[in-house]
């Protein structure tokens, strides 16, 4: 039967294919982000952190020092030497502008909702681990970025995964699954979540959400990273010190309920109900299985996502970045998660039945703000969204980049502002579960480098050390794009 006939005259073709690629990634995808994908997640965690000697606590001071501290008294962090470049602060700001998004307030909501309270002290578990996943990418990273033809750094994942383990396809891959990831997850959920928030709060209808964000979307990404970074640092700061506000007015009005709050955190996790008996039960657990989850997607340690943006900074030491990559889920998931869940336990807004994503938030903050409430939080995830849109935009730039070449480019970024009006005025549900399917895809790949290339984590890590806190008088570890040019 010729294809043009099946796809004319057979109305309910695509009906038919729609639910059968529907059925093949829902078996994919509780492969995916199935319970040993996810005890993989803590594994590398885990394991980075005992090869590392727990850097994220036995040098907190130091890491501390050279991120937070460095932002008020370095300029070094804060403006690149480098006009190729984007400084170090402006990376993590790019790489939180990705990762804060719908789900530090409507992930948070699903965690509880679907694992119990206990599901956040596992979503802190995934994050103290993967800290130190994100730090061996971030070295990874800046280890093996290169320069272009502009003279700009470009890196990532796929650049270790080709030049680390002399694998091509694999990191070919890695950039098709971040490819299809950036239109869903990182634009189609994150858009609709904002069409939804705005339709409901302000009655803003779907079309017009998708044209002014798609204009704002389109004028940002145009400019390429530096412009990213750019909005990134001013929006970041911004849009935290709006939700902390919020949040923090939230607690406080309820700080008589703030230890029970702890309290059910805690239980949860440990109680036979919630965690199939403490630590015996974890791989099975359903508040540990939906609390690791909802970390991973709030701070994408593992995915390999963020690398590309942490590789574009103005920084020579490796370690110096991946200490920035520790702050970056510090303050996602341990800070702004946690205050969305002390908010939502406090007030009581998670044994409402009839609640359910971001409509349990809402109800938290309507109990000190009324109906502004719910404009407080609309307009946080309308800025988290964006931000989180744009981010993803430079991630699947360097992933069509590196499939296609550089002329692809404008092309993708025209598909991206495209797909922003689409995200507004549909849901795209099918879309939305296959791009939550190939973001975890990524982690295969990524996760498979990450443990193949740990000696040479440990190794810039330890020649660091001992230049630092030992003050041997040793040359620092080139890079790869040093070593390649013999500089």
């Amino acid at each position: 039967m010729p294809l043009f006939y099946i796809l004319t005259a057979n109305p309910g073709f695509w009906q038919d294919l729609a639910k059968r690629i529907g059925y093949v990634n829902d078996k994919v995808n509780a492969v995916v982000w199935g319970i040993p994908m996810l005890v993989l997640f803590i594994g590398a965690g885990v394991f980075f952190s005992f090869r590392l000697g727990f850097f994220q606590i036995f040098r907190f001071g130091h890491w501390w020092k050279h991120t937070v501290s460095a932002i008020f008294r370095s300029e070094r962090v804060t403006q690149a030497q480098d006009k190729k470049s984007i400084s170090q602060f402006q990376a993590l700001a790019a790489a939180l502008a990705s990762t804060i998004g719908t789900g530090n307030i409507v992930g948070v909501a699903t965690a509880i909702t679907a694992g119990g309270p206990g599901a956040i002290f596992w979503m802190w578990v995934s994050a103290f681990f993967g800290m130190m996943t994100n730090f061996a990418e971030k070295i990874l990273g800046i280890y093996f970025r290169r320069r272009n033809k502009d003279g700009e750094w470009t890196g990532g994942a796929m650049f270790y995964i080709e030049k680390g383990l002399n694998q091509k396809w694999l990191a070919m891959l890695f950039s098709f699954f971040c490819l299809f990831a950036s239109f869903g997850i990182g634009n189609i959920a994150q858009i609709n979540g904002v069409a939804v928030s705005l339709k409901s709060a302000f009655s803003v209808p779907d079309s017009v959400t998708g044209i002014i964000m798609a204009i704002l979307v389109g004028l940002v990404i145009i400019g390429g990273i530096k412009r990213i970074a750019a909005v990134s640092e001013k929006l970041v700061p911004f849009m935290s010190v709006l939700y902390f506000a919020g949040v923090l007015t939230v607690i406080a009005a309820n700080f008589r309920q703030v230890p029970s709050a702890f309290a059910e955190i805690f239980e949860g996790a440990f109680s036979f109900k919630s965690a199939g008996g403490g630590l015996l039960g974890y791989g099975i657990a359903r508040a540990a299985r939906y609390g690791i989850a909802r970390g991973v997607f709030s701070n994408e340690a593992g995915l390999g996502s963020s690398v590309m943006i942490h590789s574009t900074a103005d920084v020579k030491e490796p370690v110096h970045q991946g200490m920035w990559a520790i702050l970056e889920v510090f303050f996602d998931t341990i800070v702004m998660c946690t205050l969305t869940a002390v908010a939502i336990l406090a007030t009581g807004a998670h044994e409402i039945a009839s609640l359910e994503g971001a409509q349990i938030t809402f109800y938290a903050f309507s109990t000190v703000f009324g109906k502004a409430g719910e404009y407080i939080v609309t307009i946080s995830i309308m800025f988290f969204a964006f931000c989180s849109t744009i981010g993803w935009s430079f991630y699947g730039t360097r992933a069509a980049e590196y499939l296609l070449g550089r002329k692809i480019v404008p092309l993708y970024k025209l598909a991206f502002v495209a797909v922003v009006y689409i995200g507004a005025v549909s849901s795209v549900r099918l879309v939305w579960e296959l791009s939550d399917t190939f973001n975890g895809l990524m982690a295969l790949p990524n996760l498979f480098a990450l443990f193949a290339l740990s000696g040479t984590v440990c190794k810039i890590l330890r020649n660091y050390k001992e230049r630092v806190f030992l003050h041997k008088d040793i040359a620092p570890i080139l890079s790869y794009d040093e070593r390649k040019h013999g500089k």
